[in-house]
């Protein structure tokens, strides 16, 4: 009876594994994961724009001085956060060319931006200073539209322009063949001339009957249906956690958790960072708790499973000359949130005891980070920090140096070594009786 619970339980994790992968291996979302990973360096600019327009100038000016000095930050924040969507568009159209080893990738990253310009509305409503009313504004583009709202339109019209063009191109009757001595570069560009056009067509058909019989455009027909529902059930904090738990186990298994997150957790998570960004270098109220950096730094401490908790009971309480060897090695990349020297060294893929506090350690502390956050205690995440900066000072600055944020990240901390402990000796037992065996 136990061999065939075993059998079955082992069928069921070879078929979870394998779903997994097939999942985070699918060329849209791979492609879409490599797309953030191009961008992040605009989010972390923005972070930095943010940081310094409100913690730091504060400091030193005052007054017009101050707003001078601000311009600087403000500028940033137009040079990133308000076009990413305009950004990811091009890059999705890239990424998805050069993972379907088409030939053109330059110019499907054109198409992608000029097929997101074309569904964009081309009329805005402004409001006079007085606010008395509103003025329709003609052959101008929002930055609501091309900045973080934006960012889930990118996403979708950069991948299906892509795969449209790359269907039309693919028809050879469709291309334009100029003979030889033709230098490649213009030959390429005719052959994929009428796919351009029949591609772009399409879009610009689609945004006039949009216009013509329902009174809208793509943009907002994707925002509200789409981005939004979407954002609110993964960005929820039972989704969160439950999406973030899934690719932290899949992480024990050996496959890295970005399979799942970095395709179904990360796209939105950054939706709500943008937008807390955007908020706190306005002025405005912070509208999330829950963002992309506020999970990175209250349930990655150390990386992910939260493993310098790990470390630190290690070296306080291990007695095994191997995981203080390996605690050793570690440590230094750890500060760093760099931990697969611990994941596969120690390690913690297929060992049973420190699957629990790997999974179940980074939901408690963004659970402690949440009820503090909600109570007002401590202040929302506003600012995009590199993942790689130590923990400590990673609390400190995206809260835009709030110090109790950090009394809450060395809470998570202490909680986090005592919640190791039991299953490190337990792994420890383990090693030692499969050592023992194996003598």
């Amino acid at each position: 009876m136990a061999t065939l619970t075993k059998s079955r339980g082992k069928k069921f994790f070879d078929k979870f594994t394998a779903v997994s992968v097939k999942i985070g291996n699918e060329i849209h979302l791979r492609s879409l994961r490599d797309s953030f990973a191009v961008i992040m360096p605009l989010f972390i600019l923005a972070g930095l724009g943010v940081l310094m327009n409100n913690v730091l100038f504060p400091q030193f000016a005052h007054g017009q001085n101050l707003t001078n000095l601000q311009l600087w930050g403000n500028n940033i924040t137009n040079g990133t956060l308000n076009i990413a969507g305009l950004a990811l568009a091009p890059v999705i159209g890239y990424t998805l060319a050069i993972n379907k080893q088409f030939k053109n990738g330059i110019l499907s990253a054109v198409i992608a931006l000029a097929s997101l310009i074309i569904m964009m509305p081309s009329s805005i409503k402004l409001t006079t200073l007085k606010g008395a009313k509103n003025t329709l504004v003609t052959g101008g583009l929002s930055y609501t539209n091309l900045g973080t709202t934006g960012m889930f339109s990118g996403i979708i019209i950069g991948l299906v322009a892509t795969e449209l063009f790359i269907w039309f191109s693919k028809m050879k009757h469709l291309k334009i063949h100029l003979g030889e001595n033709i230098p490649p570069a213009v030959a390429a560009s005719f052959n994929d001339l009428i796919p351009a056009i029949f591609t772009l067509s399409i879009f610009a058909l689609i945004s006039t009957l949009l216009v013509i019989y329902g009174n809208t455009n793509l943009i907002d027909l994707i925002t509200n249906l789409i981005q939004e529902p979407l954002r609110k059930f993964n960005t929820s904090l039972p989704g969160m956690l439950f999406i973030y738990s899934v690719g932290n186990f899949l992480f024990t298994l050996g496959i890295h958790q970005t399979v799942i997150n970095g395709t179904l957790l990360d796209p939105v998570l950054l939706i709500n960072m943008n937008k807390n960004m955007a908020a706190y270098a306005a002025h405005k109220h912070i509208p999330y708790i829950l963002t992309y950096t506020f999970r990175d730094v209250f349930g990655m401490v150390g990386g992910t499973g939260c493993t310098l908790c790990l470390l630190i009971a290690i070296f306080l309480f291990s007695k095994m000359k191997s995981s203080k060897d390996i605690a050793s090695l570690a440590v230094a990349p750890g500060l760093f949130n760099i931990n697969e020297p611990v994941i596969f060294g120690y390690p913690i893929v297929f060992n049973i005891p420190m699957m629990i506090p790997f999974v179940l350690m980074p939901v408690v502390g963004d659970l402690i980070a949440y009820f503090f956050t909600s109570i007002g205690w401590m202040n929302r995440v506003v600012v995009m920090v590199p993942w790689t900066t130590p923990p400590l000072l990673n609390a400190y600055l995206c809260t835009a140096g709030d110090w109790r944020a950090v009394l809450v990240q060395l809470l998570i901390i202490v909680i986090g070594v005592i919640f190791y402990i039991p299953f490190m000796f337990m792994s420890e037992k383990v090693m030692q009786k499969t050592a023992q065996l194996q003598q």
